[in-house]
C-alpha cells in the first residue's frame, strides 16, 4: 500500500467541502485497506477475539450509508441488504458472501449518499426521524466517525492478514 490513491481534504475549505471531503477520504481509506486481497483474505476473521472481517466492514459500510442517507435523510423505505442472523447484523456473516456484489453495493450506496447530501441545503437542514431532528451536518459528522472507527478495525485486520500497515 505504498501508493496512496486517496484525495486528502483541503485544510482551508468551507464546512460542506470539509465534511464531504473528509467522509470521502474515510471511504477511500476503507477501500485502500481492502486493496490487493483475495476473496478469502477479505472474508478472513483475522483477529481471534472478533467476528470482524474486511468484507464484513465493507458490507456494514454499505448498510450504514443506506440507513443514514436514504432512510433517515431521504425518508425512503428500505429493507436490509443482509438481514440480521440470530440478532447479529447480517452483513458480518461473510462465509458465503459475494465479494464483487458487496463492493458494488457499497460503491452504489456511496454514490447515492453523495447525491442525497448534495441536494440538501443548508448543512443544518433537519429532518424528523423517530421523534428526533437530525441535520445533514450531524449525519456527515457521524459517518466520518463511523468510518474512522471501523478503519481502525480495518488496520488491525489488514496487519493480521498480510502484515501490511500504514494509513
Amino acid at each position: 500500500m505504498n501508493d496512496d490513491p486517496r484525495v486528502h481534504p483541503s485544510k482551508v475549505a468551507d464546512d460542506r467541502a470539509s465534511l464531504t471531503s473528509f467522509l470521502d477520504y474515510q471511504r477511500a481509506t476503507l477501500a485502500m485497506k481492502c486493496q490487493g486481497l483475495t476473496s478469502e483474505q477479505l472474508k478472513h476473521k483475522a483477529v481471534p477475539t472478533s467476528g470482524l472481517s474486511l468484507l464484513g466492514l465493507v458490507r456494514h459500510a454499505a448498510e450504514v450509508e443506506r440507513s443514514w442517507f436514504r432512510l433517515v435523510l431521504n425518508s425512503e423505505k428500505l429493507t436490509a441488504l443482509w438481514p440480521r442472523v440470530d440478532g447479529v447484523f447480517g452483513e458480518f456473516h461473510v462465509d458465503d458472501a459475494d465479494v464483487d456484489e458487496a463492493f458494488a453495493l457499497w460503491r452504489d450506496a456511496c454514490e447515492v449518499s453523495r447525491a442525497v447530501a448534495g441536494a440538501i441545503e443548508p448543512l443544518d437542514s433537519a429532518v424528523e426521524f423517530r421523534g428526533e431532528s437530525i441535520s445533514l451536518r450531524y449525519v456527515l459528522m457521524h459517518m466520518i466517525e463511523e468510518y474512522a472507527r471501523h478503519n481502525g478495525h480495518a488496520d488491525l485486520l489488514r496487519e493480521a492478514i498480510d502484515g501490511v500497515v500504514g494509513e
